[in-house]
């Protein structure tokens, strides 16, 4: 079975852990390091003779349209990240379709193609904004990759399905690719313990995440997504001064994840997500 492999294209110092202490207004000042590690991630996933789908965020493609082109050339899919990594439920509708169209359009425009794909920065479409998925159908994405059905203190909807399915809105309907979870009980309870990527990449091994994609596509017959960010395998990216959680989250293990990205892949079958969508039997 495939699984879906992706890349959220941000630089380091765009990401949320960072939000209160770097201004969007000071991001031209960061020196860029997206462009080069991106690279690196084309040179790897041709190495391993694997497909992805790239979620691009605006600002990163207004400034360097050159690597939205290369991606694309190199057989990947181009999929939105929305235009300046804010939160779906703090910019608000109007705000959203904005900042979407706004992205949505500069990529396009590089690729000369549609868009299809969308997720929402920090996975920020939640319980407090599902009005999201309407405007996205309204402006012509067939499928999103959102929602984490988890519990977590950004985003989460804890009891959204947890694989690939069709939401019905009032404006039409949307595919939603859920961020992967694996099942476990504990007390007689169900816990979800996130198996996608990011954070949770970098903190568990890769022998649990081999385990958790092999088994729900064996025992539960569905695919899995797996993600993480350009600046997670660069160790020696510039260190933004930040709070203790914040550090840890964003510092942990950056040494180590390419390594461990090389593992998962190697072992584990993945496509980009829209060729997994195609394949996917959806309830």
């Amino acid at each position: 079975m495939y699984n879906a492999l992706t890349v959220d294209v941000e630089d380091y110092f765009q990401v949320n852990a960072f939000a209160n202490c770097v201004s969007r207004d000071h991001w031209c000042k960061f020196p860029l390091r997206v462009v080069e590690n991106t690279l690196r991630i084309l040179d790897m996933f041709d190495q391993l003779d694997v497909r992805a789908t790239f979620f691009v965020l605006g600002w990163v493609a207004d400034r360097e349209g050159s690597l939205v082109k290369e991606i694309r050339r190199r057989g990947h899919e181009i999929a939105c990240h929305g235009y300046g990594h804010e939160l779906v439920y703090e910019i608000g509708p109007a705000r959203f379709r904005e900042d979407i169209c706004r992205a949505k359009q500069i990529l396009e425009g590089l690729i000369g193609e549609p868009v299809k794909g969308y997720r929402a920065p920090s996975y920020s479409i939640t319980g407090k904004s599902f009005w999201a998925l309407d405007i996205l159908i309204e402006e012509g994405f067939s499928y999103d990759s959102s929602i984490f059905p988890v519990y977590h203190d950004t985003y989460g909807v804890p009891d959204a399905p947890r694989f690939p399915h069709l939401v019905k809105c009032q404006t039409g309907t949307i595919m939603e690719f859920p961020l992967t979870t694996y099942p476990l009980r504990l007390w007689n309870k169900e816990l979800r313990l996130p198996i996608a990527g990011g954070g949770y990449l970098r903190l568990l091994t890769a022998a649990i995440l081999q385990h958790g994609i092999n088994s729900i596509n064996r025992n539960e017959c569905q695919p899995a997504v797996l993600y993480f960010h350009p600046w997670e395998i660069d160790p020696d990216q510039p260190r933004i001064k930040a709070g203790l959680k914040s550090t840890f989250r964003h510092y942990l293990n950056l040494h180590s994840t390419e390594a461990k990205l090389r593992k998962i892949i190697g072992s584990v079958q993945f496509t980009n997500m829209s060729e997994v969508l195609d394949r996917a039997i959806i309830p």
